[in-house]
């Protein structure tokens, strides 16, 4: 079996897309955001690698695959954008104030974190770019000196729970203007948090897509500035 798996190129994409076709499956049966397909996928996945003794550069071997699609659906994350572009305009000095809100936010919580609990600086810049995509995330910690490997888990993680939690939080804060949700979930949990703000409505999913890209710019910059508070 171990000899069929290695020689398999598609076997880690093939595991990847049956542990979220069961995380849909879960998700539509028993409506609840803790059966997140993203999340569930992820389990599966590592089931799957530790029962069958399978390395990560075994599954690696097909499941990379799977990430030749994202750049094509990141820049299709401009379509639902270019729809709204009206509302955009008409809430312009609210969308850019809120990003940059939610990214100093996501700096200053970092700080804190890190003085609370006494982590090292590099540890420190490791988390910084928690909140944005993974490819900038990856080049903002190799630049400031961090963790890359780390980065990217944190970064995952990051977005998988603001995933999860998005409604509840919303319902908690009493948000409902649709542009805040979106704004929200982008600059936060970025890609992942806009898959849920997609979920939520095309307003929501729009405005997302564009914190995205602001907020990874706005961070590269802050980043630089925070790292050196510590």
């Amino acid at each position: 079996m171990i000899s069929f798996i290695e020689n398999s190129l598609f076997f880690g994409a093939a595991v990847s897309l049956v542990g979220y076709e069961i995380g849909l499956l879960l998700k539509k049966k028993f409506k609840m955001a803790l059966f997140n397909p993203l999340l569930i996928a992820i389990l599966c996945v590592m089931g799957v690698l530790q029962l069958m003794q399978v390395d990560y550069k075994t599954y690696n071997a097909g499941g990379q695959y799977i990430s030749y699609l994202l750049t094509p659906a990141t820049v299709c994350l401009a379509v639902p954008l270019y729809r709204q572009l009206t509302l955009l305009r008409k809430n312009l000095k609210a969308v850019i104030i809120g990003i940059v809100s939610g990214v100093l936010a996501s700096m200053v919580s970092v700080l804190v974190f890190a003085k609370l609990f006494g982590l090292s600086h590099s540890q420190y810049v490791t988390l910084l770019p928690k909140s944005i995509t993974t490819a900038i995330g990856m080049g903002v910690s190799e630049e400031l000196g961090g963790l890359v490997t780390i980065t990217v888990a944190v970064i995952i993680i990051t977005g998988v729970l603001g995933n999860v939690i998005a409604e509840a939080v919303c319902k908690i804060a009493k948000i409902e203007e649709p542009i805040a949700k979106g704004l929200a979930l982008g600059t936060s949990a970025h890609a992942i948090g806009t898959a849920k703000a997609m979920e939520m409505g095309p307003v929501e999913g729009a405005m997302s897509s564009l914190a995205i890209a602001v907020a990874g710019l706005l961070t590269v910059i802050t980043a630089s500035v925070f790292a050196g508070f510590m």
